[in-house]
């Protein structure tokens, strides 16, 4: 009996933590593609299901490439993500609803994943948060999003619609 091989993860470091404020975004390559698809084809089909859209498939995908290395693969964020860390600035916040991403409106989510946190903020606030803007076109960040919200329960995802209609 042979040993069985397993799957090999690199993690590759893009952007910079400098005196810019541009955080490190950690991707992962996986070097047995059809592994990767088979344990993440269970979890895209929970994403359609849910949200009926064939484009939440995309949207995950996307997620677990460019947002789950701050913000989780399961979307629960970093711990303590209400406490300012020791550089003085908050921990990425989970996405799901237990976070308030759903207190957000369409507009508001798509400038801040686009242009960064302290973008849209302004005012000198000061984020890890980076944009992807230089990453994700347009239509890949409202994937993103999409298979976001796609986790909800109705309850939030009914508030947020609600919120976004007022934008």
């Amino acid at each position: 009996m042979g040993s069985a091989r397993r799957p090999v993860v690199r993690a590759r470091m893009v952007g910079s933590s400098g005196a810019g404020g541009r955080a490190c975004r950690v991707r992962q390559v996986i070097r047995w593609p059809l592994l990767a698809a088979i344990v993440l084809s269970g979890s895209v089909a929970a994403a359609q299901e849910r949200s009926g859209n064939p484009g939440t498939a995309e949207g995950e995908l996307l997620y677990q490439q460019n947002c789950a290395a701050c913000h989780g693969a399961a979307l629960e964020g970093q711990p303590d993500w209400r406490r300012p860390g020791p550089d003085g600035r908050l921990p990425a916040p989970p996405h799901d609803a237990t976070g308030h991403t759903w207190h957000h409106g369409d507009d508001l989510l798509f400038r801040i994943t686009r242009d960064g946190t302290s973008e849209v903020v302004g005012g000198g606030y000061e984020s890890n948060m980076p944009g992807f803007g230089d990453v994700l076109s347009d239509a890949q960040i409202r994937a993103v999003l999409e298979f976001i919200k796609s986790t909800w329960p109705e309850r939030e995802r009914a508030y947020q619609k609600q919120v976004t209609r007022r934008e």
